[in-house]
């Protein structure tokens, strides 16, 4: 698949504006926003993400479409399991309901650009060591092991990372909240105040999730173009997702089950797409092993039937445990 450099200019340049628009709107007015203004701006990534699959059939075919469909949802998916700890940080530092939005925003922003760093880095290992797929398929099945084992119990308190720590320790911080100022002066000593934390937290946060979703997602392209497209789209309607999903997350308790099925799934796609593709040298002098390599309508079946099956296995625990607990009483 070959991207012009224009196109990726004009990308970059239509997410950017994007996103600095919104900054910009939310930085003046911040409020919590209404049913209607988060259903309209979901729609519209998720319709311009429909779309642009749809462009990518039309323009590069079949296959990369489906690479990209396979990869958004991926993306999305594990973007959802992000929102638990969004709504811990959120708590933790009791953050005011009409700023909620703007922190979310520009944690986004932040997290948007150390994706791009990882997408570059994952791209540039690829292009120059084929075997990178049998550590990112690794990687995954172990991931998808520790998160199975620790289900969702262990969400309920947010930890501080090293970052957060050693930030907290250089920048003097006030106590309160001045609006949607991350710094104020206090007798002529610039201090930091609680938004600052807040949006380091959210953004170093969703970080440490991307060494999860990145191998992920190149475990379905190895397509940098598409891998960028599909994290904008991801995250730009995260926040929506916050909002409308805040109180249907506590009822999506078989999400990192699903999670997990997901992750060895891509790992284990990955390893066999190593083995199909490398030589090993230890067989017949160094041949390739007759292993099948999955294809990405197979893949992209696989994430939907998994998703899907989660999403309805959890919707019905979820009312079952209402329906007894209401027996009960």
């Amino acid at each position: 698949m070959n991207v012009p450099g224009w196109i990726w200019y004009l990308t970059l340049g239509l997410a950017a504006a994007l996103l600095v628009f919104d900054v910009a709107v939310i930085g003046r007015r911040p409020h919590r926003p209404s049913t209607r203004e988060l259903v309209l701006a979901l729609s519209f990534y998720v319709a311009g993400a429909v779309l642009f699959g749809l462009g990518v059939l039309w323009f590069a075919g079949g296959r990369y479409a489906g690479e990209f469909y396979a990869g958004w949802l991926t993306e999305y998916s594990l973007s959802v399991d992000n929102l638990f700890i969004f709504l811990l940080i959120m708590a933790k530092f009791a953050v005011p309901e009409k700023l909620q939005q703007y922190a979310l925003m520009v944690g986004i922003v932040v997290a948007i650009v150390l994706r791009g760093i990882f997408i570059a880095l994952g791209a540039a290992a690829i292009n120059q060591f084929s075997w990178v797929f049998y550590i990112f398929g690794a990687f995954l099945i172990y991931t998808a092991v520790k998160l199975a084992r620790e289900g969702q119990d262990d969400d309920e308190e947010f930890e501080e990372n090293r970052l957060m720590k050693a930030m907290k320790n250089r920048f003097p911080a006030t106590g309160e909240y001045a609006g949607t100022t991350m710094f104020v002066r206090e007798a002529g000593k610039a201090m930091a105040t609680p938004m600052f934390f807040v949006i380091l937290a959210l953004g170093t946060t969703d970080l440490l999730f991307a060494l999860d979703s990145i191998p992920a997602i190149y475990g379905l392209t190895k397509q940098p173009y598409l891998v960028l497209v599909a994290n904008l789209f991801a995250l730009m309607g995260l926040r929506q997702l916050y909002f409308l999903l805040g109180g249907l997350l506590k009822k999506l308790v078989y999400l990192s089950l699903g999670l997990s099925v997901l992750l060895a799934f891509i790992g284990v796609k990955l390893l066999l797409h190593a083995l199909h593709e490398n030589t090993l040298p230890f067989v017949n002098g160094g041949e390739h092993l007759a292993v099948p390599d999955i294809s990405i309508s197979v893949s992209l079946g696989a994430i939907v039937v998994i998703l899907g099956v989660t999403t309805l296995a959890s919707l019905w625990k979820s009312a079952r445990d209402s329906r007894l607990g209401a027996d009960r009483s």
